[in-house]
């Protein structure tokens, strides 16, 4: 069933509080998949930073031991440790922090990385997770949410949502796809990696791909018609835009609001009810098999 909400905020005012925001409305909708939960926050980059989130199963022992580990091989980085998770932020390039990680810590995984994504997600009741990442406190300019039941694949940490598989790119899904394992051999032959049997790892890895191919995210949502089946709604970030696709059927639930302060979406109303001016919004349920995007720009 799954639940996912999503805040794009257009009034700089509010960015304090997008944790907060975001926070209740992911809460709200725990009643729809109670296994476990997570939400991607784009917060302002900091020029030639990278920030790398990182989760371990074991942080006591390999998230207290970053600093020193990335210190000793030379790479310039703060480590600020989040319960499970730590954000790396470095002048170092990707590819460099994971092959450290790679070496000294096998067992830590990449939940994002990009210079404005934050990604926390754990097994467990949304208001939980939000709890030990202190969520509320965090700002930012959007994020996306996601309560999980699973369906798919195991109940993991690896297999909650958001699903990140380039930078400052992540995405949420409900439903499910039907040609998920032929596309995951298409996208490996294009030496995508996968870590989880999850349907939506497919999906997010697919338009990555498809960004790479110098599309943007409003043309890969619309290729993802032609070449995703199943029932699905996606609600997608990247650095600087929101996107939102449903499948040609629509069968899952979904809601929008928009002000002059924002755009929301919620699966269900009631998510979106905690919002300043909610009562003065415009609200619609997005049309099947069309792709809608903001950006910092505006509307698209």
């Amino acid at each position: 069933m799954c639940g996912i909400v999503g805040l794009f905020l257009k009034d700089p005012k509010l960015e304090p509080k997008l944790g907060g925001l975001l926070s209740d409305m992911l809460v709200t909708m725990s009643d729809r998949g109670p296994d476990s939960a997570g939400i991607a926050i784009y917060g302002k980059p900091t020029q030639g930073h990278l920030k790398v989130t990182v989760q371990s199963p074991d942080p006591e022992h390999d998230l207290r031991l970053l600093t020193s580990d990335l210190a000793e091989a030379g790479i310039r980085a703060s480590v600020e440790v989040k319960d499970t998770h730590a954000v790396i932020d470095t002048t170092a390039d990707v590819a460099t922090v994971r092959a450290l990680l790679a070496s000294r810590h096998p067992h830590v995984r990449v939940m994002s990385a990009g210079e404005s994504i934050e990604i926390y997600k754990e097994v467990g009741l949304p208001k939980e997770v939000v709890n030990r990442f202190d969520i509320r406190k965090m700002s930012g300019t959007h994020g996306i949410g996601h309560t999980r039941m699973a369906t798919e694949s195991a109940v993991t940490t690896l297999g909650a949502h958001p699903f990140s598989t380039g930078p400052d790119q992540c995405l949420v899904h409900n439903g499910s796809l039907s040609n998920h394992n032929n596309l995951r051999r298409e996208l490996v032959r294009e030496k995508m990696v996968f870590e989880t049997e999850n349907d939506t790892e497919v999906a997010a890895a697919y338009l990555t791909a498809e960004m790479a191919k110098g599309k943007n995210l409003r043309e890969a949502l619309t290729s993802a018609l032609n070449d995703l089946d199943g029932f699905f709604t996606f609600v997608v970030g990247t650095k600087s835009g929101f996107g939102v696709l449903r499948d040609p059927i629509a069968c899952k639930p979904a809601v929008m609001a928009e002000t002059d302060s924002y755009v929301a979406f919620g699966s269900e109303y009631r998510a979106l009810v905690g919002l300043p001016d909610i009562d003065r919004a415009r609200v619609w349920e997005p049309e099947p098999a069309t792709v809608y995007f903001w950006d910092r720009a505006g509307a698209a």
